[in-house]
């Protein structure tokens, strides 16, 4: 098949960036013709990467893709209105620069986010008349009103029901809609999204975590028969923390070390906190280079998972789960709904209940009586429940299997022989 991925971000792009390009070399390896649509890289600093130079176009080709890349307004701060020109520049462009190089695609798999994506997208649709495959990786308007950016008040409220509005409309232009856990095709039926549309297409994590490197025990002055609990990544008020500090206070345990690092919000008020308990367990490492995160991957016997009951916790699969399993690494996981339920299924997980220090204290207990073996043990579990479920591979397996379907469907085959209005 000729198939397009269209996506604002792509490699060299790092994280979540970078998923778009596994799937594009995946599906590539499978014999297919694969042309990108995607912007000029400047995640996550807002700055061009090394090597691009802006302009209204750039074709390039990484082995046998063919990636065509327009021009944006480079940002990624906190700025609104400077997000929303990095937005909006790349939908616009990709519409007026890219859209050519989807012509004559046999299907189009389209990354949701962010939602202007629907410009060039629409015109695929519609104007090329090449059926869609709309991989929801961020639920919107949700995670944009979980986050505090749109604010508070009567502004806020509109913009939400516009973009919900907007977002109804991507799902009814695809011929399919993938959802990453499993909790969200209830959510998506519910607001409209025909279950027959439905699809359940699990993200996946950066292998190369997989690949052993060398850990920051050392470093640290961490002892050989200390078992580590990481948290790595936002520390912000939906990941609900505090709980996690309070019940390090309470386990006595002297093998118990947990290391906390990134940057957000809560931080401050997490190390005032740690103190005022007695937390002596937790070190604060702060926001750590990218380039370290896979030492501090391997540093980790257990890896913890937490978010704040309520909200979009029910339905929401934090990326580091993925990365955690295709790390090799047990999990802990302070969370309701289908993280919780992959930490069970996969034999790699202790589960807690999210915000309850008591609970979560038990379980760090739980994690020191197992040991760095056992734990060892509960993480190759994990790597296999990976490679079955979320793994790259399983992953283009899923997205193929319904390009396909969408490609062989007869109504659709029917409709692109239909003569164009006028022609």
């Amino acid at each position: 098949m000729r198939i397009g991925l269209l996506s604002q971000w792509f490699d060299p792009e790092p994280g979540p960036a970078a998923l778009p390009g596994m799937l594009a070399r995946a599906l590539a390896d499978r014999g297919h013709d694969v042309q990108v649509l995607t912007g000029f890289p400047n995640y996550p600093t807002g700055r061009l990467a090394d090597g691009y130079r802006l302009a209204r176009r750039l074709d390039e080709a990484d082995g046998p893709i063919r990636i065509r890349r327009v021009a944006l307004y480079p940002s990624h701060d906190r700025s609104a209105a400077r997000r929303v020109a990095n937005y909006g520049s790349f939908a616009v462009s990709a519409l007026v620069s890219g859209t050519p190089a989807l012509r004559g695609l046999d299907a189009l798999w389209v990354g949701n986010s962010p939602i202007s994506v629907a410009l060039p997208m629409w015109f695929a649709r519609y104007a090329l008349r090449v059926p869609v495959l709309l991989h929801v990786l961020d639920l919107w308007p949700d995670s944009v009103v979980a986050s505090g950016f749109l604010g508070t008040g009567r502004a806020s409220r509109v913009i939400e029901r516009g973009m919900a509005a907007w977002c109804g409309a991507m799902y009814r232009s695809a011929s399919r809609v993938a959802h990453v856990s499993p909790g969200a095709a209830d959510l998506l039926a519910g607001r409209g999204v025909p279950r027959h549309k439905l699809v359940h297409v699990p993200v996946w994590a950066d292998e190369t975590l997989g690949v052993r490197t060398a850990d920051l025990r050392a470093e640290l002055g961490i002892r050989t028969d200390q078992v580590v609990l990481v948290y790595a990544g936002a520390l912000g008020e939906a990941q609900g923390l505090d709980s996690l500090i309070d019940a390090c206070a309470r386990v006595g345990d002297p093998r118990l070390v947990c290391l906390i690092a990134g940057s957000g919000t809560t931080e401050e008020r997490l190390r005032r906190r740690a103190g005022a308990v007695g937390a002596t367990n937790v070190r604060f490492l702060g926001q750590l280079p990218r380039e370290r995160m896979p030492a501090l991957m391997a540093t980790g016997d257990v890896h913890y998972v937490s978010l704040r009951r309520g909200g979009m916790s029910a339905y929401t699969m934090p990326s580091k789960v993925q990365a955690t399993l295709a790390a090799g690494r047990a999990l802990l996981v302070a969370a309701e709904g289908d993280a919780a339920a992959v930490a069970r299924d996969s034999g790699a997980g202790i589960t807690a209940r999210p915000g309850d220090a008591d609970s979560i204290g038990d379980a760090l207990r739980e994690v020191c009586d197992l040991g760095r073996e056992k734990l060892e043990l509960l993480g190759q579990a994990g790597r296999a429940h990976y490679d079955r479920v979320f793994s790259v591979a399983a992953g283009a397996d899923r997205v193929e299997r319904t390009l396909r379907e969408m490609v062989e469907w007869p109504g659709f085959r029917a409709s692109r022989r239909r003569p164009r209005a006028g022609g």
